[in-house]
């Protein structure tokens, strides 16, 4: 009966359910480096992002196939943000959260250039996806200073941070863009149908 279930149907589980482990261990461990980190929001929230594209897919009655990459692409700038804190990177590394921002709003970004590009010319793909990335970067900065930033320290160097932290997310949604927006259509059907 497993043995029904695809390589990416696994790899997409185990993105998921290593994402709510190390969410629930940072929230209830009580360890140092997940202080002030709002990691009861985030154990609250995170699942939620992780589970758009399945709820979406099974409320438009599952017509064509999963979108694995999508998925895996959506859920991994949560668990790259999680696993960052729980081998406390953001304090012992000093470009961490900038390569983050960077690097997680490429894979973000890339989801929807994934469920996007098989639907849509070049330019339009590149354009949506560099728009889904500058709108969620600046909801991700709102969100930031509602949880944690508003009550702490950062607060005094708070300005610069943000708008360093949105321009890497609009870079890497742009990088995404490119790339599914003009990557050959065999490429781009691919990744959005986890086939």
């Amino acid at each position: 009966m497993l043995g029904k279930f695809s390589a990416a149907f696994w790899l997409d589980l185990a993105v998921k359910a290593a994402l709510v482990c190390l969410l629930a261990f940072g929230a209830f461990s009580g360890l140092q480096q997940f202080e002030g980190k709002a990691f009861v929001w985030r154990l609250a929230t995170y699942p939620i992002a992780a589970l758009v594209i399945p709820v979406i897919w099974a409320v438009r009655g599952r017509k064509s196939g999963y979108l694995y990459a999508a998925d895996i692409l959506l859920t991994l700038p949560f668990l790259i943000d999680t696993v960052g804190n729980a081998l406390d990177f953001y304090d012992a590394i000093e470009w961490w959260d900038d390569a983050n921002h960077l690097v997680n709003w490429a894979l973000l970004s890339g989801a929807m250039g994934a469920i996007w590009r098989p639907r849509f010319g070049s330019w339009t793909t590149l354009g949506l996806v560099v728009g889904f990335g500058a709108a969620t970067a600046i909801l991700w900065e709102i969100a930031e200073y509602l949880a944690f930033i508003r009550n702490s320290p950062e607060l005094a160097t708070a300005y610069v941070d943000t708008l360093g932290d949105m321009a890497l997310g609009l870079t890497g949604s742009f990088l995404a863009g490119l790339g599914f927006g003009f990557a050959p259509r065999r490429l781009g059907r691919r990744a959005g149908s986890g086939s």
